[in-house]
């Protein structure tokens, strides 16, 4: 019995170079993040962590179970800190877990202090990979591992609003009957309750936002309950089923594709602003190309009048948010 627990427990790939992601948290969002990694054959190498070693343990074994199935092998085991230091990549999703009817700027204090401790263990493994942080309040405790980890600000990365966007797409293609792969629309700043659409840069297919309403008769009132739908989207489906968790999970791994595989792509993810969009010093979801070394640049769109006003607003509610912690 003790031989077949360690086989759950330790890498199978220790002689050569692949790639390594360390999940820290297997609750809901960790396991489901690991699912979705599997089942898209992302990387060779999952160690999972967790403060309940059992737990983690256990799904280590769990998600093996279904690796004869995957497009291509991967290993999963139950690790420790000292595994991180030769890993590519380490996704945090432990912390307290949002409760029904509180936000995720509510988690602040609690979760910051959480993290404090864990970045310390982490860099005391000598790791100098790229972090992409999911806990929430996501955009805060990214900047709480910025500066606590030393790491150049490329490779601190929040999941943003990638989440936010996709919920978006979705909406829109089920609204106008068409496929969220052609829907063309993202939500930029706080993920959570003073996020915004960007809708002077969305298109459906090749159309822009202004075209499409137009040609289906709708109004700009009819896009904000729809963008409305999707920013309490996450309430909707805590009071229902207690938490989210496969939508950030698919999420995650669309970023770690990007960063692994050196793609390049364009994704809003939280990024440290340093004079652009008229902010600095704060952690926001906006456009950022991402690839192998992590956020490669920042995308600056020009945004109408009303939504520059928003955004605004966004920054300054996280920026008072964070003084507590920081």
């Amino acid at each position: 019995m003790d031989y077949f627990l360690n086989s759950y427990s330790k890498g199978s790939f220790l002689n050569e170079k692949v790639n390594r992601v360390v999940v820290i948290g297997t609750g809901a969002v960790g396991t489901s993040y690991c699912y979705s990694m599997i089942n898209q054959g992302v990387a060779e190498e999952l160690v999972l962590i967790d403060i309940n070693e059992p737990r983690a343990e256990g799904e280590a074994m769990d998600l093996n179970h279904g690796v004869p199935f995957a497009p291509t092998p991967t290993k999963v085991w139950k690790g420790s800190y000292e595994d991180c230091g030769d890993a590519d990549l380490i996704v945090i999703t432990a912390g307290a877990p949002q409760k029904p009817g509180e936000t995720r700027l509510d988690l602040v204090e609690k979760n910051a202090k959480i993290f404090k401790g864990m970045i310390k263990s982490i860099m005391d493994s000598g790791f100098n990979g790229i972090f992409l942080v999911a806990s929430n309040p996501v955009d805060i405790l990214t900047y709480v591992t910025w500066k606590e980890s030393g790491l150049p600000k490329e490779q601190v990365i929040g999941s943003g609003t990638v989440l936010d966007s996709a919920r978006l797409r979705y909406q829109l293609s089920s609204h106008f009957n068409v496929d969220p792969r052609n829907v063309h629309a993202s939500i930029i700043g706080e993920h959570g309750d003073t996020e915004l659409p960007v809708w002077s840069h969305a298109k459906i297919g090749l159309n822009d936002m202004e075209t499409v309403m137009k040609k289906e008769n709708i109004n700009q009132e009819d896009l904000d309950q729809i963008f409305v739908d999707v920013r309490d989207a996450a309430y909707q489906i805590i009071e229902r089923k207690g938490a989210t968790y496969y939508g950030i999970g698919m999420s995650l791994c669309r970023i770690t594709k990007a960063i692994l595989n050196n793609e390049n792509s364009v994704l809003p993810v939280s990024a440290l602003l340093e004079g652009q969009y008229g902010h600095e010093n704060v952690y926001v979801g906006v456009p950022a190309v991402v690839n192998r070394q992590g956020i490669r640049e920042i995308i600056e769109i020009k945004l109408s009048d009303r939504e520059k006003e928003q955004f605004d607003h966004s920054v300054k509610v996280l920026k008072e948010t964070m003084k507590p912690v920081l």
